[in-house]
């Protein structure tokens, strides 16, 4: 054997040992993990192809002044395989009770991070500063989470959310357009100019059979003519308004005042079959509020845990003005359905008309790797992202006749391939590896997302 040769082998034979020793060695994923600063594990399991974390990450309360202190926000975390894509999920409410992978991460069979909106419990600081509550405070919580994280998963990032969760992962775009190589919004209203508003107008031409919008405010109208009857059945149930609402009547003419927007938001025109008629009784209607838009939310501890979003929604976001013109004269607190019905009169909220237009600037004259999706009869797309003369690689698809659940496998065919495609594309994996029936761990929490009214 040539000297060199078995100066070679031989060097072979004393380095195998270290090289798999180190690789042995190299980190798992817990340590690696527990390795980012500020982050804790509350709990793990196994789940399918998955690991599933619960995670607690700390954050700073204000991001412009960080010496005012931290808190905690919790993050799951569904990890298949660190060289796979990761899809930065956010949720804008609380965490999700369990797993559950979004449309995105099933397609590009991703790994996923989902993140609650600060100032849900428990990811809220003690003592709470409502100040510290904003689109660009959260922005750069999902900032900090996307940077400790790309250490471990360094192959293409996307974001995504629905509903609230949409606004978000496009407000962290608007701040941080380079963190993710795409965004998926789903059904995310952009409420431009809050006294500007055409949810009215636009429920009264949802689905294809005006006959459906005259028995939706027939049941408005019959539930307030038996507004005592009602009223006594809730307290019946044990449901309390002393606090928040003050009032049942008034918590009753909200609920009433929202059923059109909510029956459009969850349901169909092919389940307008399901709204009682004009000789229904107290108990049918009763029993179609409860299935359409729900007595035990507009109670005093069914809205609690929702005070952020009404405050937001009251300070930035904007929100729909309540349509009481089919029952404006038997109404007893007119203008009541409004976002500072639903927050703690000790809270503050001034509203601050200039953050979603910055938003909607961004997204038209600079916006890049966005793709919306709505649902043609959702109230929620009435106003929504629309892209503009300097959105760049970007989409908007609307599935027809769909609501508050619209989603890429529920566009036509065409646009289904294209978003498909987009996707894939944005996400660097070829079609042939995506999960071919989107299986994945768990409900799909986007899909199941029936939170009111956002």
């Amino acid at each position: 054997m040539h000297r060199l040769t078995r100066l070679f082998v031989a060097l072979v034979l004393v380095l195998s040992p270290l090289a798999a020793g180190v690789a042995s060695a190299a980190p798992d994923l817990e340590t690696r993990l527990t390795a980012i600063q500020g982050l804790r594990i509350i709990s793990k399991a196994t789940v399918g192809e998955y690991r599933y974390f619960v995670l607690g990450f700390r954050q700073p309360i204000d991001h412009q002044r960080p010496w005012r202190g931290d808190f905690e926000q919790r993050i799951s975390l569904l990890h298949k395989d660190e060289s796979r894509p990761m899809v930065l999920h956010t949720t804008g409410y609380d965490l999700p009770g369990g797993p559950g992978l979004s449309e995105p991460a099933k397609l590009v069979d991703g790994n996923q991070l989902s993140v609650e909106q600060r100032f849900f419990t428990p990811s809220r600081p003690e003592p709470a500063d409502w100040h510290d509550l904003d689109i660009r405070q959260a922005a750069s919580d999902h900032h900090r989470i996307v940077r400790a994280f790309k250490g471990i998963y360094r192959a293409a990032w996307l974001s995504t959310g629905a509903s609230k969760g949409g606004m978000a992962s496009v407000y962290h775009r608007r701040f941080f357009p380079h963190d993710v190589d795409g965004t998926i919004a789903y059904v995310a209203p952009n409420d431009v100019v809050d006294g500007r508003d055409v949810y009215a107008d636009f429920i009264a031409h949802a689905g294809d059979d005006d006959a459906c919008n005259r028995r939706l405010e027939g049941v408005q109208r019959q539930v307030l003519q038996h507004r005592d009857e009602v009223v006594a059945i809730m307290l019946a149930r044990g449901y309390r308004y002393d606090g928040l609402f003050g009032s049942p009547q008034k918590a009753l003419e909200i609920l009433v005042l929202d059923t059109p927007f909510t029956f459009w938001q969850y349901e169909s025109q092919a389940r307008c079959v399901i709204v009682p008629g004009p000789d229904s009784t107290v108990e049918q209607l009763v029993r179609f509020m409860d299935d359409t838009v729900g007595f035990d939310f507009y109670t005093d501890a069914g809205v609690a845990p929702y005070t952020p979003y009404y405050y937001q929604a009251g300070t930035q976001l904007g929100s729909p003005k309540a349509d009481e013109r089919a029952v404006a004269d038997l109404l007893r607190y007119p203008g009541s359905s409004v976002p500072r019905s639903f927050v703690p009169a000790d809270i503050p909220m001034r509203f601050q008309p200039g953050a979603m237009r910055d938003v909607d600037a961004w997204v038209r004259l600079a916006g890049r790797g966005l793709l919306f999706v709505y649902g043609g009869d959702d109230p929620w797309g009435a106003e929504p992202f629309r892209l503009g003369p300097g959105t760049r690689d970007s989409f908007s698809f609307t599935v027809p006749g769909g609501n508050h659940g619209a989603d890429i496998a529920k566009l036509p065919e065409a646009q289904r391939a294209q978003a498909k495609a987009t996707v894939l594309r944005w996400a660097d994996v070829p079609a042939s590896v995506q999960a071919a029936t989107f299986d994945g761990p768990g409900p799909d929490d986007l899909a199941e997302l029936r939170r009111r009214p956002l």
